[in-house]
């Protein structure tokens, strides 16, 4: 199989952590694509009319997009612990997780494109303000919702990898947050995240 990735996506870096956990990630190939809303990836079009990675390409199968859709496939190709909860209330609440994750990294790149990558004088002021209230949000949220008693899920990784990215990207912090900031720092030094950094910078251009 074939992953396309990008070193410094927030969602790319989660089904790349997750095949890490998923005990698969030795039969994947790791690609780097560079995309963006305002630079076109014609390798990354023609796999995924989105543009965007993660993408993942099989074998005599059709390709697999967006970062939820990999992670559920790779749950199906190996035989540990499901790392997506398959019956009860377990299951409800690590798609909730992986949900506000989601949701997070997005405000953040809504935020990023407001203060920063966008031209100055397009720049619109309440927007950036209601993309920093959603992730102020989202952090309250995971103070009281993140359970580090919890097996091991995509969840976790989605809440992980998103959090690192915020801060990779010197977006608002979380760490005001004591729970929520134990529990990532101890989440960070596991092999599936040592293994995965974060590199590299936007081209819009």
């Amino acid at each position: 199989m074939i992953l396309f990735y990008q070193t410094h996506s927030p969602f790319a870096r989660k089904a790349l952590v997750f095949a890490q956990e998923a005990g698969i990630v030795d039969r994947l190939e790791v690609i780097h694509h560079e995309t963006s809303p305002t630079l076109r990836n014609a390798r990354v079009y023609a796999e995924n009319p989105l543009g965007k990675v993660p993408v993942l390409l099989r074998d005599g199968g059709e390709p697999i997009f967006d970062s939820d859709v990999i992670c559920a496939y790779f749950d199906t190709l190996h035989d540990g612990a499901k790392l997506i909860p398959e019956a009860g209330e377990a299951r409800w609440r690590a798609l909730r997780l992986q949900a506000v994750a989601q949701g997070l990294a997005q405000a953040g790149i809504g935020l990023r494109w407001e203060t920063e990558r966008r031209p100055e004088h397009l720049r619109y002021q309440p927007l950036a303000e209601g993309y920093s209230d959603k992730i102020e949000a989202s952090y309250d949220w995971l103070e009281g919702a993140i359970d580090a008693d919890a097996p091991l899920n995509v969840g976790h990784i989605a809440v992980a990898t998103a959090l690192s990215w915020m801060a990779f990207r010197e977006l608002p912090s979380f760490r005001g947050r004591a729970r929520l900031t134990a529990w990532f720092d101890a989440f960070e030094q596991r092999p599936s995240m040592l293994a995965t950094p974060l590199s590299g910078e936007t081209h819009d251009r």
